[in-house]
């Protein structure tokens, strides 16, 4: 038996209400169906068919077919693939908005990181830190300034809201963001202005099974997901001169960090080799004027040493046979 052709309405198989209430084209369930002026509509829900049967003029076209909702496409690779590229010389093309997904998530914490997360951003290891400090500490003991390339410092740990904390993990885990922060960041693209109106390129964005099946369940649908698919090859010839560079670059600081860090320990230990030898060049002095003291006698006078102390006299009070040290007479100074 041939079936009966069915005579769709003003929004074919999409949901009305919600083509009226969020200007999405979402596809109607066939088991959630209403005939209305002999055509079959077909709703995403069962919410959704009852709004449309309490006031069905609302959601049909009356002088004017219903105005269609900008184009919204989702563009998915690996990476170097060329979403980016081919994103936005589309947008251009197409006059509609560019949207990287982890570039928003990274200007959300750009503000307090003052730097990009991910595994990929993390340049300096648990071991090139370490020898950062190391030069901060040798440059403090050699009282020597050092370029800030070298020995630039961590930056102060700051405070992340909850929100902005999942949102770090998932770029430093590359784990799916929860339902509740794809909620508020998707509905600016779907349900705000500017961007409902004029439409976008959705570029690295489903990450995951988990965020897919979340567009799905939440009403958010795209016109179209494009999956740009390259050989391994021509991804290695992209990405690895430039990765081969930056490891390039890294070893050259590494090596310069510990040429540094030996001209550093060299410095401190000439210079606490010059300071001894400054102070036992001092003491030498000390122990050599006061030799020379017991010994030294002034043209106008002379002097006795009794129990450790200098006794001064005049050269006229010093005569033949006044007693002197003990046990010895005192000379005078003609005699002496």
């Amino acid at each position: 038996i041939k079936e009966r052709k069915r005579y769709l309405g003003d929004t074919k198989h999409f949901c009305p209400v919600v083509l009226k209430e969020n200007f999405i084209l979402q596809p109607g369930n066939t088991e959630e169906a209403a005939k209305y002026r002999e055509k079959i509509y077909y709703f995403s829900s069962a919410e959704a068919k009852e709004k449309f049967l309490e006031h069905p003029e609302d959601y049909v076209a009356h002088e004017e077919p219903l105005k269609a909702p900008p184009l919204r496409i989702c563009l998915v690779g690996p990476q170097g693939s060329g979403k980016t590229l081919c994103g936005r010389q589309l947008a251009e093309k197409l006059n509609i908005f560019h949207i990287q997904f982890e570039e928003v998530l990274q200007e959300k914490l750009l503000l307090k990181t003052e730097k990009k997360v991910g595994p990929e951003f993390e340049e300096d290891s648990e071991d090139e830190q370490a020898a950062k400090q190391e030069l901060e500490e040798l440059a403090i003991q050699a009282n020597v300034t050092v370029e800030e390339e070298n020995t630039k410092k961590q930056l102060p740990e700051v405070q992340l809201t909850e929100e902005e904390e999942v949102i770090k993990s998932s770029l430093m885990e590359n784990e799916p963001l929860p339902p509740e922060i794809l909620e508020a960041i998707l509905s600016e693209w779907w349900l705000k202005e500017p961007i409902r109106s004029t439409g976008f390129i959705l570029d690295g964005f489903p990450r995951y099974p988990e965020e897919a099946q979340f567009l799905g369940d939440h009403g958010f649908f795209p016109d179209a997901t494009v999956f740009i698919q390259v050989d391994d090859q021509d991804i290695f010839d992209r990405l690895l001169p430039a990765q081969i560079e930056k490891w390039k670059l890294k070893q050259k600081k590494k090596l310069e960090r510990k040429k540094l860090i030996k001209d550093m320990k060299t410095k401190i230990r000439v210079d606490m080799i010059a300071k001894r030898r400054a102070e036992l060049i001092l003491e030498r002095d000390k122990k050599r004027r006061e030799v020379s003291f017991f010994f030294f006698f002034f043209k106008t006078g002379s002097h006795s040493v009794v129990q450790g102390r200098v006794q001064w006299h005049n050269h006229s009070s010093l005569q033949p046979g006044t007693p002197g040290l003990k046990g010895s007479p005192h000379l005078s100074l003609s005699k002496c």
